[in-house]
């Protein structure tokens, strides 16, 4: 799938997944409710203040049954319901509304009752940028503030397990850094370098892992054969490794304001999919970021990896 408009059109023929959403009253939530609900590709329970829902839905014309709301007009008590939703069976994925990340990510790692699966926690952001002829989808700008190499190998494992749902059985990983040389005084470049030999040895499967490369170089050709760089990945990539957190969330940031990319966001590694947008977001970032969880649940709930 190379544009949201393929993720919706696919999501579109998936059997119908349920989102619970924590917070849910919030205008553009409920627009993304709405059209993920016009176009059959997700049913809804709704958690968060009935009033408001109901008011911003007659606002929206979007019809919504009394059993699927429930009133819940404390944000962090909501996130817990939702997640409970998930974990009863009731819903196959928790979304985040309007309520602060922190609240939500609680509730999703709780030890009791969160949706914990053992493996590290990992945001992903799907961007469509105007002139590439693919998704690019960049690793971790939310969750992992500086990874080390073991947790830089699972964060790589959920993004290339979640870029087979999206049809790409073998995706192009970069691992990124300020270049495209190893330099012993810098880490990233070595972890990189370390990722792309690991999936070389069979270490790492499902995908083509290479680095370490600067940014230019990883997304394009001219660039990558100026400098010399040859390889499957170079010039071609479809994910974007960051080396942290900083890197990562400038990168998400200049691709949404300097090149108005569209966007979608999960976070993946938990037992089910989990939408985590920004509470600025647009409706439209947050139906895709539900359309990427309908192909990640669908993937999901036939075991496949």
């Amino acid at each position: 799938m190379k544009s949201f408009a393929q993720v919706l059109k696919h999501a579109e023929f998936l059997p119908a997944v349920t989102v619970a959403v924590a917070a849910a009253d919030d205008h553009e939530v409920l627009a993304a409710v709405a059209d993920a609900q016009q176009r059959g590709i997700a049913d809804f329970l709704l958690f968060g203040d009935q009033v408001r829902i109901r008011q911003l839905a007659a606002e929206l014309h979007l019809q919504l049954e009394e059993e699927k709301i429930t009133h819940e007009p404390h944000p962090a008590k909501a996130c817990s319901k939702a997640v409970q939703a998930v974990r009863n069976g009731d819903a196959d994925v928790v979304m985040k509304g309007m309520v602060h990340t922190s609240d939500f990510l609680r509730a999703i790692l709780n030890k009791e009752a969160g949706l914990r699966s053992g493996k590290v926690l990992s945001h992903v952001t799907t961007f469509e940028v105007s002139g590439f002829d693919r998704l690019i989808h960049v690793t971790d700008a939310a969750l992992n503030v500086e990874p080390s190499l073991k947790e830089k190998v699972q964060i790589t494992e959920n993004t290339v397990q979640f870029c087979h749902s999206l049809g790409q059985n073998e995706p192009k990983v970069a691992a990124l850094a300020a270049v495209e040389v190893v330099n012993p005084n810098m880490p990233p470049t070595l972890e990189a370098a370390a990722l792309a030999q690991m999936n070389r040895r069979g270490q790492l499967k499902g995908a083509i892992v290479d680095g370490p490369f600067a940014l230019d170089n990883a997304v394009s050709v001219e660039a990558a054969e100026h400098k010399k760089i040859a390889g499957p990945v170079a010039g071609r990539a479809d994910v974007l490794l960051v080396p942290d957190i900083e890197a990562g969330n400038i990168l998400y940031k200049s691709m949404v304001y300097f090149a108005k990319a569209k966007i979608g966001a999960l976070v993946l590694g938990a037992a089910a999919p989990v939408v985590l947008t920004s509470r600025a977001d647009t409706h439209e970032a947050k139906l895709h970021s539900i359309a990427l969880a309908v192909l990640q649940a669908d993937r999901m709930k036939k075991g496949e990896r």
